[in-house]
């Protein structure tokens, strides 16, 4: 009997010690807004081999680095503090195969897709499509399938002139339209980024004279933006000529 007891206490002990850290100090360091602490304490967790593979220290991680961005800080460890958040916000996507930390987090992940999508629009609006370009990638990082993202890489692929990449990338998504029934399920930055990379798209063909391929487009994805008036103008520009 003393023996079982002994094996079972054993047992319950392995079982603690095999359970993964709750994470309550960065929580704290968070909340302290001890931003820089917190980068240094989640990194270490990222950096054990025990812990490694757990997705939330590379929230916390991704979180400090986005708010020491946000401070405006010129400090030179922390010049590509958002580029770097990125970065650990895709391999928190990456070990989070349940969902269960966007699912606790969906604030913070809100606000972090915004982010990028106002980089993205920013440029685009500006006519940069060189700056916007490596931007656009970094979605990959968030959600390796995002359709507008890829749409709106190739039209930045033909506005830098390199139309046979925009061409490879369009049919590409052309080719998972046709297996797509809706948005449902994309956040709503996705769905802002798909808009966006679709407008882009029917900009690059109605510029070359391709109206049809452009009014198809538009044709395809018309129901999933039923009531946005930005969709409605572009969709009766070009499919109504209504000026």
């Amino acid at each position: 009997m003393k023996k079982l007891i002994f094996g079972v206490a054993l047992f319950c002990v392995s079982v603690v010690k095999a359970q993964a850290p709750d994470y309550n100090d960065l929580n704290i360091l968070f909340a302290d807004e001890n931003y820089k602490k917190l980068v240094g304490a989640a990194e270490k967790y990222t950096n054990n081999d025990k812990t490694k593979a757990d997705a939330l220290p590379y929230m916390w991680l991704a979180r400090g680095l986005y708010k020491i961005d946000m401070s405006g800080t010129d400090e030179e460890n922390f010049k590509n503090a958002y580029k770097d958040a990125i970065g650990y916000m895709g391999k928190c996507v990456k070990y989070d195969k349940d969902g269960k930390v966007r699912e606790d987090y969906a604030e913070f992940f809100t606000e972090f897709e915004n982010s990028l999508f106002l980089r993205i629009k920013n440029e685009v609006d500006a006519g940069d499509y060189k700056k916007a370009a490596p931007w656009i990638t970094k979605v990959y990082k968030l959600n390796s399938k995002s359709l507008g993202a890829k749409l709106l890489e190739g039209a930045c692929k033909f506005k830098n002139t390199d139309k046979g990449g925009a061409n490879t990338l369009w049919k590409e998504v052309d080719v998972q339209l046709k297996t797509l029934s809706g948005t449902e399920g994309w956040s709503d930055m996705e769905k802002e980024l798909f808009k966006l990379g679709v407008f882009q798209t029917v900009e690059c063909y109605t510029s070359t004279k391709q109206t049809e391929k452009a009014k198809v487009l538009l044709g395809k994805v018309a129901q999933w933006y039923e009531g946005d008036a930005d969709f409605k103008e572009k969709y009766d520009a070009v499919v109504n000529g209504v000026q």
